[in-house]
């Protein structure tokens, strides 16, 4: 497979990813009558279903990474190439981009709109930290026990994480620069970007040193 066409792959992944985001955060808002609690679930179960159906349908030509962390982990543990990585990066970034707009031309919202959402401070840093690790983890064991059920694993995890992380678990810095361009429920205010990812980013590598050290005889 080009690297063009995985570069598609994960833009257009990306897109859908974010549009099922964002768009599922403003449908929650709007039926769940004030509901924060009720918004969240609707948000979280649209996530979970539609990380599963995308991992199925993009996994097999780009590995459906969706995520510069995860693109930057796989590339460490040579399973892509360092010079294809800044094409997985950037398609990611510009599909979120692109998903958020479509997300909010389905609901009548401004193409884009800065977020007013306040998300910062060390627990919500923490909580990135800790999100990303697990998410990063969860893809290196279950790739190397059972293959098969990783799209299921990614996704049951990321469920789990809207939960119990005082963040919502972003775990993903294309989705987190993404989510600042839209003022609705699932926003995050630009200022607060640069500390989730930082935080994404050191969870990620702490992730993928210990686990390459624990799979170190089927990681390459």
């Amino acid at each position: 497979m080009t690297v063009a066409r995985r570069g598609v792959a994960e833009g257009l992944g990306a897109a859908l990813l974010l549009a099922t985001v964002v768009g599922s955060g403003i449908m929650g808002e709007r039926l769940a009558g004030g509901s924060v609690g009720l918004a969240l679930l609707a948000n979280t179960l649209a996530t979970g279903a539609g990380l599963v159906a995308l991992i199925l349908t993009f996994g097999p030509i780009s590995g459906a990474h969706f995520n510069p962390v995860v693109t930057l982990s796989a590339a460490w543990q040579g399973q892509l190439r360092w010079r294809e990585a800044p094409v997985y990066i950037l398609a990611q970034m510009l599909g979120a981009l692109l998903g958020v707009a479509a997300a909010h031309l389905m609901f009548g919202e401004p193409l884009f709109s800065l977020s007013q959402h306040v998300r910062t401070g060390p627990a919500q840093w923490w909580s990135e930290c800790v999100a990303t690790f697990g998410l990063v983890a969860v893809i290196i064991g279950s790739s190397q026990s059972r293959p098969n059920i990783t799209p299921f694993a990614v996704a049951a995890y990321i469920t789990a994480a809207y939960w119990f992380t005082a963040s919502t678990s972003f775990a993903n810095p294309a989705v987190t620069v993404a989510r600042a361009f839209t003022d609705t429920f699932a926003g995050i205010r630009p200022v607060d970007v640069l500390g989730f990812t930082v935080a994404q980013l050191v969870g990620a590598l702490v992730a993928t040193v210990l686990f390459r050290w624990l799979y170190r005889v089927q990681i390459r």
